[in-house]
């Protein structure tokens, strides 16, 4: 069963907005919980915008919480990476 889990925020322009949760994670070396999510619009290349912030999974009402160092960033983008590279290797080998 793939349960899709969904959130919605308000936009900086007051517009609300559904946001589907890519993934959650808790960081060893920051010791801090990470949502990484879409609002499924794209780009001006295309590519699917995606969003990530800090949040409290005890909280049910946690608010979104900006990130605010490069090391973090550093660890949400090597994670993303990591993701993108195992669906490419898995598509590929469907593929053959």
């Amino acid at each position: 069963m793939n349960e899709e889990m969904t959130f919605k925020m308000v936009d900086e322009n007051g517009k609300e907005k559904e946001c589907e949760v890519l993934f959650t994670f808790e960081s060893d070396e920051t010791h801090k919980n990470y949502i990484v999510y879409t609002d499924n619009t794209t780009d001006e290349s295309g590519n699917t915008r995606v969003y990530a912030s800090i949040f409290d999974p005890k909280d049910p009402n946690s608010k979104l919480l900006p990130i605010d160092t490069e090391k973090e960033w550093s660890i949400i983008k090597t994670i993303l990476a990591e993701i993108q590279n195992e669906v490419r290797e898995s598509y590929a080998s469907e593929q053959e």
